[in-house]
């Protein structure tokens, strides 16, 4: 569970919550408080739960145990129309014969408010959208981010608590979806209301928010700031999920307070460092992961560091300032990509040309792969 600080009130808690679908289990024993005025993310693949557990906290769907509370009062048996919540969904469902004034006024207008008071809420809610002039156009002469924030103000003119947010960006184009990174977390600010978003795009989640949940198979993996989770994984899912890496499959040979030493598959022998709970042994089946920006090239006289491998460049991957390269390791064969650096010093790289690779054991996350204990106790 994330950990506001005292000082901090609460807008939204989750005690165990669990989810069946007949045998299934969709959410498994969740728990999560989510700090006033947040940005909060829950991040995951296709099918992990991070939908049905939004559908339940908009009160679409029934826990099968467990309770939501929003500012410390349960909504169990509460519904949707009396949830102080509001949802954003992929497709918007922005109503195309009203105006955008008469969409953003709609729930109001449902709440039977004076005239006078909802024209001044939908005025106020354009402004801080930045859309102060757009009351009068139809919904089909605005672009897909100015839809989007007509979208999120018409439900923030409801000043909810929480406001849900599901995909919002999966419908556009990458060069709008950027930018609308940039949006949602300055709408976020001018609210000052709390979000939770659903994705399975770790930039998004990474760029926007204040804390990520990494879910996978229907619990929580990790629960952190961005950064924590993206230099410091605590599970190989998320060290898998979370950014790019390279990965190799290995056995533990051996172990002291500095490192792990593990001798993989095709014989390479890396030294890593142990992340996470689990302890680890020697014959212990292992993952390693290694982050493409972690790795040291050089040409001619290798970097002497804890790991150190030769190869010849594969593949060019051209991107700016996200350019990569992927060198062939001439021992084992494998695959091996590595951010290059931004100094010029390899713009000229060829294809089948030597590189010297190397990297800290200290970069080098070391996880119990499944079933990675050679006995059936394993653990001392």
């Amino acid at each position: 569970m994330s950990n506001p600080t005292q000082d901090q009130h609460v807008d939204l808690t989750c005690l165990d919550i669990v989810k069946n679908f007949n045998e299934f289990v969709a959410v498994d024993k969740v728990s999560l408080e989510i700090p006033s005025g947040s940005f909060f993310s829950i991040l995951g693949p296709s099918g992990c739960g991070k939908t049905t557990l939004m559908r339940m906290i908009a009160g679409f769907l029934e826990p099968t145990s467990g309770e939501i509370q929003i500012k410390g009062r349960s909504m169990n048996n509460v519904p949707p129309n009396k949830r102080p919540v509001s949802m954003v969904f992929q497709h918007l469902a922005l109503f195309p014969m009203m105006n955008v004034a008469e969409n953003i006024a709609y729930g109001l207008k449902r709440q039977k408010l004076a005239k006078a008071d909802i024209e001044f809420r939908v005025k106020d809610a354009l402004m801080r959208v930045g859309l102060p002039d757009a009351g009068p156009k139809q919904v089909n002469q605005l672009s897909g981010g100015q839809k989007q924030r007509v979208a999120i103000a018409r439900c923030m003119v409801l000043d909810p608590d929480v406001l849900l947010l599901d995909e919002p960006l999966g419908a556009l184009d990458l060069k709008l979806r950027e930018h609308m990174k940039v949006e949602l977390k300055h709408l976020q600010h001018q609210f000052n209301t709390t979000f939770v978003y659903i994705t399975h795009d770790q930039s998004e989640a990474l760029m926007m928010s204040d804390r990520v949940a990494v879910m996978n198979n229907g619990r929580f993996e990790q629960v952190g700031d961005p950064q924590e989770l993206y230099y410091n994984p605590q599970t190989a899912f998320v060290a898998g999920f979370v950014g790019d890496s390279n990965r190799w499959m290995g056995t533990i040979q051996q172990q002291d307070s500095t490192g792990i030493k593990v001798e993989t598959k095709d014989g390479l022998t890396f030294l890593a460092s142990a992340t996470g709970d689990a302890k680890l042994n020697t014959g212990d089946s292992v993952e390693i992961f290694v982050r493409p920006e972690s790795v040291i090239l050089t040409r001619g006289e290798a970097i002497k560091s804890d790991n150190n491998l030769t190869g010849k460049v594969d593949s060019l991957l051209f991107n700016g300032a996200n350019s990569r390269v992927i060198v062939c390791d001439d021992k084992s064969g494998d695959e091996i990509t590595v951010t290059l650096p931004q100094t010029g010093e390899f713009s000229d790289l060829k294809i089948g040309e030597t590189l010297n690779l190397s990297w800290r054991l200290s970069q080098a996350k070391c996880f119990l792969a499944p079933g990675g204990k050679p006995t059936a106790t394993g653990v001392e």
